[in-house]
């Protein structure tokens, strides 16, 4: 019963993220955001295709004995590969998952671990990370990714350095605000990834921005946001909505933060705040 609960969990994470609206230039159910190749279809087929991923990765977590968590990590990442491939068999070829199949997987997996074995989540998943943005990214590659490319060029570790550090920014940042922001549940959501954003460098944004120059003015936007009191009121909500705007227009996309969201809003329904 444990796998099927934390199972449920994230895949109503999964759901959950992607109905909530407006996000700036990420997908929703009325906007595609500045990805014009997917819709809400595309993300509901997906987070149903993760399915049997997520059941592994749970199953992983609940049986393993191992003392070297980094084994159990090895483990899952060769299932992602799998579970990328069926993602993209239900999405016509179209990433929509390849963030949250790493990141959500590593939850998932540490989290059945961690209630097995009384432990902690975030020490089990530093544990399954450790050494992991040296493992990865002192490699030389032929073709490397916009993450392998940005750890190069500006030294940013990316959702490699959030594993290896137990996701901090989930943990101290967004599940503690989650947990005590008030409103409907599209509210909250919207606050925290706008936090996410405020405390993140968002991986997806600096690739679609063409560097790290736009940080500032990201971290600009998102306190005017909260500064205006957030979804809740009307001058919030009216300035996210011109945020979306300007996302679209630029092709900036919050992806990497629409991630973490996922994990925080996991983390609160595993943890009855929801």
């Amino acid at each position: 019963m444990m796998t099927k609960a934390i199972v449920d969990h994230a895949l109503r994470a999964l759901l959950y993220e992607v109905v909530t609206n407006p996000k700036p230039g990420l997908v929703d159910p009325v906007d595609a955001g500045s990805h014009l190749d997917m819709d809400v279809f595309t993300f509901i087929n997906s987070s149903l295709a993760l399915e049997d991923y997520l059941n592994y990765a749970c199953e992983l977590g609940e049986s393993f004995t191992e003392s070297d968590l980094t084994i159990m990590f090895n483990l899952l990442r060769q299932a992602g590969l799998n579970a990328e491939k069926a993602m993209l068999k239900a999405t016509n070829n179209v990433n929509t998952h390849k963030g949250a199949v790493f990141s959500l997987g590593i939850f998932v997996c540490a989290q059945s671990y961690a209630k097995k074995n009384h432990q902690n989540i975030y020490q089990v998943i530093k544990k399954m990370c450790n050494n992991l943005v040296k493992k990865d990214l002192s490699q030389k590659k032929v073709n490397e990714t916009a993450g392998e490319r940005q750890y190069k060029r500006y030294g940013l570790g990316g959702v490699r350095q959030l594993a290896q550090d137990g996701y901090p920014v989930v943990e101290k940042v967004a599940y503690p605000f989650l947990i005590q922001a008030t409103g409907n549940l599209n509210e909250r959501f919207l606050d925290t990834l706008i936090v996410l954003a405020l405390n993140t460098q968002d991986s997806t944004f600096i690739k679609r921005a063409g560097g790290i120059d736009k940080l500032p003015w990201l971290k600009e936007v998102c306190e005017h946001y909260l500064d205006l009191g957030g979804s809740k009121m009307p001058a919030g909500f009216a300035y996210l909505r011109k945020l979306n705007k300007i996302f679209k227009e630029n092709n900036y996309s919050l992806g990497g933060c629409a991630d973490l969201l996922i994990l925080t809003i996991f983390m609160a329904l595993e943890n009855n705040e929801l």
